[in-house]
């Protein structure tokens, strides 16, 4: 390609509404989770965010994000030095970005694009219902408003000392 044609080809790669974003998108919805998109008052503005239980999910493309643990990332043959310093620089701000969130008591999960491909998909995404079912659980368990010493509690009454129902005829 020429200079002219890859940088039109890479002037039209989306940000936004990516196909593995749809997929985990349709997913969560399905299985009862409400979200919302794209939060620009956030670190990073992540893909979605769960209020409810503060929890965002980055859903990255494994090239724009270096990613080094799947077989699907591969540093391109021509201007490699631009590349190489453009995905460093990437990883970098995104790091930054999740330490930012989680100072804020964020939780930040991260779904890569090889982990979404029909050989993956639905143990991936299964795995996010899982981790997501147990942020909610850690969040939600019930705290006791009670401070019992070392004497017995004191019973709890609910109702009348005497209950009426109890005559004998």
């Amino acid at each position: 390609m020429t200079p002219l044609q890859r940088h039109r080809c890479m002037s039209h790669i989306r940000s936004n509404d990516t196909k593995p974003e749809m997929i985990v998108r349709k997913w969560l919805w399905h299985e009862g989770f409400r979200y919302r998109l794209h939060v620009k008052s956030l670190h990073g503005t992540p893909d979605i965010v769960l209020r409810k239980i503060k929890t965002v999910i980055f859903i990255n493309g494994c090239f724009w994000h270096g990613h080094k643990e799947g077989e699907c990332f591969r540093m391109p043959k021509s201007n490699t030095e631009f590349w190489e310093n453009k995905i460093q620089r990437n990883r970098e701000r995104d790091t930054l970005n999740y330490m930012r969130l989680k100072s804020q008591g964020w939780t930040v999960l991260v779904v890569w694009e090889c982990q979404l491909n029909k050989k993956n998909r639905t143990q991936t995404l299964q795995a996010l219902s899982m981790r997501l079912s147990k942020i909610i659980l850690e969040r939600n368990t019930v705290k006791s408003c009670y401070q019992y010493g070392e004497e017995e509690p004191q019973q709890l009454i609910a109702a009348e000392d005497v209950s009426p129902y109890n005559k004998q005829r």
